[in-house]
């Protein structure tokens, strides 16, 4: 699998926007080398961070006026759950029609944009990075009718982690015509709150092993598999889990990548990839700048190197850049800025570094 080049760019995936257009014009100037389908939350719940991954989910109900979703867990569901790991296992093993387990042009203006801009294009871009609610978010947010979350029902768990399998596979498989590699980041905000009271059941081995299905999946159309998280976690989950990329929000959490030196020594010594979220997605944005970012960065990777017995060296040209979080609960003008530094911050870090 092909690795990006020192400080490439991409971005995490929500825009604040109303269409797929402007958000394109801005991901094919800021990152040319790893464009991204723009997710747009305000254009309607259907693609809201949960719902719009949940379109052919067996048992799953959706309220879009409420903007809700939960699923049905009462009664029997067997030939449910039956119809599904009939399907689950002929897409795994040979691919065909995805069927409702695809992600529709209802549930993503996004995805279908993306695809016409490549298509007309006529090219192969060095990347594309496509995403998915990681299980763990995915099944610790949405609940039952009962309002009880799904994580806690190990039946309908392991569905949701199958279910959003296949839709990083459709992706990938989508888009492998028009990458020499395609990236697909498994988004996990929720990771940040892992080991809290509020998610003292929830096991370090039960959360790895259903990161890891997800890597696997990734793997088996020889996609790239990144992880996303927003805010502080213990880093050497996703090390264990066997993600090829981590991407965390270095500009206000940059230092805790460097509290799990031997995790990060063994991830950079395999060939991992740090996506450096440095670019704020916060009102942080109007006072920074490349150069204000760059001069942060520096000392961010110097202090990992020191504690992890790293060559500087390495840390650089295994570093991609990205902006912290996703940007669609920004105003439109913020979210501009942030692409607006994130373009300029490659070349600012490469003459630097």
């Amino acid at each position: 699998m092909r690795l990006p080049n020192a400080f490439t760019a991409t971005a995490i995936g929500s825009f604040p926007h109303d269409n797929p257009e402007q958000p394109l014009d801005i991901i094919f100037a800021s990152m040319p080398d790893a464009p991204v389908w723009p997710q747009l939350p305000k254009t309607g719940a259907l693609e809201s961070m949960e719902i719009q991954y949940a379109e052919g989910m067996p048992r799953a109900v959706i309220d879009t006026g409420k903007s809700r979703l939960h699923f049905d867990t009462s009664g029997d569901y067997s030939e449910d759950f039956a119809d599904f790991y009939e399907r689950y296992m002929t897409l795994m093993e040979s691919g065909g029609d995805f069927g409702p387990l695809a992600i529709g042009p209802a549930h993503s203006k996004g995805i279908y944009a993306l695809e016409k801009r490549l298509q007309a294009a006529g090219k192969k871009h060095p990347f594309v990075k496509v995403q998915v609610t990681g299980p763990c978010s995915f099944s610790l947010t949405v609940t039952d009718e009962n309002k009880r979350a799904l994580y806690y029902n190990e039946e309908f768990r392991d569905v949701i982690a199958k279910a959003i399998a296949l839709k990083s596979r459709w992706q990938i498989r989508k888009f492998a015509p028009y990458a020499e590699q395609v990236i697909c980041f498994v988004d996990e905000p929720i990771l940040s709150a892992f080991g809290s009271s509020t998610y003292i059941a929830v096991k370090r081995d039960d959360v790895i092993a259903l990161l890891a299905e997800q890597v696997e999946a990734i793997h088996a159309d020889g996609a790239l598999a990144g992880i996303h998280c927003c805010g502080n976690t213990e880093w050497s989950i996703p090390v264990e889990a066997g993600f090829d990329i981590i991407n965390f929000d270095a500009y206000a959490y940059g230092e805790t990548i460097a509290l799990y030196p031997d995790a990060m020594k063994q991830f950079i010594g395999r060939g991992g990839v740090l996506a450096w979220g440095i670019v704020p997605t916060s009102e942080a944005i109007r006072s920074n700048d490349a150069a204000s970012l760059a001069d942060r960065f520096g000392p961010l990777a110097a202090d990992l190197a020191k504690k992890a017995g790293i060559d500087l060296a390495k840390i650089y040209a295994s570093a991609m850049v990205t902006p912290s979080c996703g940007t669609g609960s920004l105003p439109v003008a913020d979210a501009v800025k942030v692409f607006e530094v994130l373009k300029a911050l490659p070349g600012e870090l490469r003459t630097r570094y």
